[in-house]
This record gives structure tokens, C-alpha cells and sequence, in this order.
């Protein structure tokens, strides 16, 4: 009986998806967001590593991803501008698809021995594309579907953009196994273009004039001014700085596992396998469980357990680097890191949504998320150098110790939530 009524759950929501067009679209909109951005991080440091990249320079092409960090900076342009009479969002949507269509091809006629600093530039293009779709789609989302469907709707495009992050870890990899990396990227280029289908077919959201950003100030001063005194200047500097903290450690880590995996001689198959598939279904896992626990335990206690959990998952890179090639380890590691991994960011999520105002909601959010991979951004770039100055047991310690900031600072704040 628990089956038949789960299986029928199951159908309704897949039948509510298809027949409600702005669901529908959100779903494809999420897969749209999620492709391009493991296409320059870890799937790029795999093929690089693999063709003889130093750490260093494959450090330094994580700044790639500055763009995700600052665009905050050009999201009111999308606000006030449309590119043609396609509207303001579809327009700017098809714009940043194009450009990553051609940016993928492109990527995949270069070569990591000869064209390194080409593909460093033709990787900032993409991520800067990448993060001018993320608004589009987090605009469309928000305009398009009723407050209703509002809730349900994020579900569904989260939903996507981890199948799509999926994708574009595990289906590079086999490809890039079995014939070349030029297949592959070309291959991601075909699949970006496929969302254009959706995009040309998506209806333009109606909004009034007057619900627009009305000026600078109305897009980023009168938010941040709400946000300090709202909840206090100190506790306000308090609550950014944990921000900035509590995922450091953690995504300091994630910058060099690929090339990590490559030099203990796991193969492009078993990556794709166990770090793909299976670390995608436990992120999966880590992200339900870290939702239920929330509801039962609140947001304060459950990001102080998440977050020990999540220091302490990091530990176990300390552990693989030690033993080696060992597909047994390998599978628990991830699994424990992708799990927990999944907790913290559903407790860190809701944590920073409930901080925001309802009339500044998008600009706050949008801020705290960026601020969030400041110093990753920032900081990517050392992390070649000091992995191969210390080497891998010494780097991931560092890793797992920059989760102690974070943890204090929560014992600090006091969270009103």
C-alpha cells in the first residue's frame, strides 16, 4: 500500500509538472542553470590534470568562476534593458544560451598543453554567461509562477539543476574515456543548445513598470540598509562573516578533488561512477534529511550539528589521501561528504532566506549567495600552491581546521529565528 500510494504521489507530480507550463519550464530552466558550471570546474580540472597540468595554473583557472560571485554587479542591467522585442528575460536568456552553445564548441578545439591561457580566458567567458542566465532564469522563476506555485516550482528547478550538474559530471568523463575530451565538450555544447528549445518556446512574464528597480538605490542601497537595521549593526557584521565562513573549508577542498582523484590513480570511469553517480544520490540524500532534521530540530541547532558534520566529512579526503587508491574508501568518503555536504547547504540556505525581507527578497538573497563565494573566489587560486608545497594529506587538514571559524561564529550569533 505505502508503494501504490508513493507511486501515485509520484504520477501526480509528474502530471502537474507537464500540464503547467511555468512548472514545466522551471524544471527545464534548472537544467538549463546547472550544465555549464561543473563544464569549468571539476570536469575541466580533470581533463587538465590529466594532460599534465601543474596544480598551480589549475588553481589559478578557478578564478575562472569570479563572475558567479559578482553578478550581483550587472543584475539590475537585466532589470531595466531589453535586447530585443523578445522581452526583456527571453531576450537575455537567449543571449547568454548562445554564447555558451559557441563558448562549449569552442573550449573543445583547444588543447591543455599548448592553448592554457586560451582556455582560462574561454572559461571566464563561460562562467560570465553562466552567471547572466542565472539571473534571467532566478527572474523568470519569480515572475512567472504564482505564490502558490512559488514554493513547488523551486523544488522542481533545484531538482534540475542537480540532474544537470549530474550530467555534466559523469557524461564528459565516459565520453572523454572512450573517445576524447573534444567529443565531449562538443557533445555539452549539443545539449546547452537543446535549451533554447525551451527558451524560444517560454512566454515573456508580464510585469508591471512600476515593480521594477526604480534606481540605484532601490537595487542596492535601500537592501542593505534594511538589512543593518533590521537586525543590528553588530549582529549584522556577525551574520556576513559567518556567511563568508562556514562553507570554506568544505568548497576550499572541492577546488582540487578532481586533480586529487587523477594523482591516486583513480580512472576517468571510477570518478564518473563514484563521485558522479553516487555522490549525486547522496547530495540528494543529504539534502532531504538535512530539510526533515531542519524542521525538527530548527535552523540554529541544525546548522552547529551540519556544520560539524560537514568539518569533520572534509577529514575524510586526510584519510584517502593516506590509503591511496582504494575504491571501497573512495565510495565512503564521498559518500559521507556529499551526504553531509547536502545537510549543511539545506540548513545554510535556510538560514539565509530566512534573514531576508519580503520586499528585498531577491537583492538580499542575491547578495548573501554571492558574498557566500567571495572568498572561495578569492582564494581559489592559492590552493594549487599550497597542496603542492604541503602536499595532499597536509592540504585537506588545512581544509578541514577552516571549518572551525564558522563553527564559532554560530555559538557567537545569537540566531532570533
Amino acid at each position: 500500500m505505502p508503494q501504490q500510494k508513493s507511486s501515485k504521489s509520484f504520477k501526480k507530480i509528474l502530471l502537474t509538472t507537464i500540464s503547467n507550463q511555468p512548472l514545466l519550464i522551471a524544471t527545464l530552466m534548472g537544467l538549463a542553470s546547472g550544465l555549464p558550471l561543473l563544464l569549468t570546474k571539476s570536469t575541466l580540472k580533470t581533463w587538465l590534470r590529466e594532460s599534465g597540468v601543474d596544480l598551480e595554473s589549475i588553481g589559478l583557472i578557478s578564478l575562472a568562476g569570479i563572475p558567479y560571485t559578482l553578478k550581483f554587479l550587472w543584475a539590475p542591467y537585466l532589470d531595466h534593458f531589453s535586447l530585443s522585442i523578445l522581452g526583456r528575460r527571453t531576450s537575455w536568456l537567449i543571449l547568454s544560451q548562445v554564447m555558451l552553445v559557441l563558448a562549449l564548441a569552442a573550449i573543445s578545439f583547444l588543447q591543455p598543453a599548448t592553448d592554457l591561457n586560451l582556455i582560462a580566458f574561454v572559461a571566464f567567458f563561460i562562467c560570465f554567461f553562466s552567471a547572466t542566465q542565472d539571473i534571467a532564469v532566478d527572474a523568470y522563476r519569480r515572475e512567472t509562477l504564482t505564490d502558490k506555485e512559488l514554493a513547488f516550482g523551486s523544488s522542481l528547478y533545484v531538482y534540475g539543476y542537480r540532474i544537470a550538474l549530474w550530467i555534466a559530471r559523469v557524461v564528459p568523463l565516459y565520453i572523454a574515456t572512450y573517445y576524447s575530451w573534444k567529443a565531449a565538450y562538443l557533445t555539452m555544447a549539443g545539449l546547452m543548445a537543446l535549451n533554447l528549445i525551451t527558451t524560444w518556446h517560454a512566454k515573456e512574464p508580464v510585469v508591471e513598470i512600476d515593480q521594477r528597480p526604480a534606481n540605484f538605490a532601490g537595487a542596492f542601497i535601500l537592501p542593505l540598509q534594511d538589512f543593518f537595521l533590521r537586525i543590528g549593526a553588530k549582529r549584522a557584521v556577525l551574520t556576513l562573516l559567518f556567511i563568508l565562513f562556514f562553507k570554506l573549508g568544505d568548497s576550499y577542498a572541492s577546488v582540487l578533488t578532481s586533480p586529487f582523484y587523477i594523482d591516486l590513480g583513480f580512472q576517468k570511469d571510477e570518478i564518473a561512477s563514484i563521485d558522479g553517480t553516487f555522490g549525486f544520490f547522496t547530495q540528494f540524500l543529504g539534502l532531504l534529511l538535512g530539510s526533515a532534521l531542519i524542521v525538527r530540530w530548527g535552523i540554529t541547532k541544525s546548522l552547529w550539528y551540519f556544520g560539524i558534520l560537514q568539518m569533520v566529512s572534509t577529514g575524510g579526503f586526510v584519510l584517502l589521501s593516506i590509503y591511496g587508491h582504494n575504491l571501497q574508501l573512495f565510495a565512503a568518503v564521498i559518500s559521507f561528504e556529499n551526504t553531509s555536504g547536502g545537510m549543511g547547504t539545506a540548513a545554510f540556505l535556510a538560514y539565509m532566506a530566512s534573514l531576508t525581507n519580503r520586499a528585498y527578497t531577491a537583492t538580499q538573497y542575491a547578495l548573501m549567495t554571492s558574498l557566500m563565494a567571495v572568498p572561495l573566489s578569492l582564494l581559489s587560486g592559492t590552493s594549487g600552491f599550497l597542496a603542492n608545497d604541503v602536499g595532499w594529506t597536509w592540504f585537506f587538514t588545512i581544509c578541514t581546521l577552516a571549518g572551525i571559524p564558522g563553527l564559532i561564529l554560530i555559538r557567537i550569533i545569537t540566531l532570533r529565528i
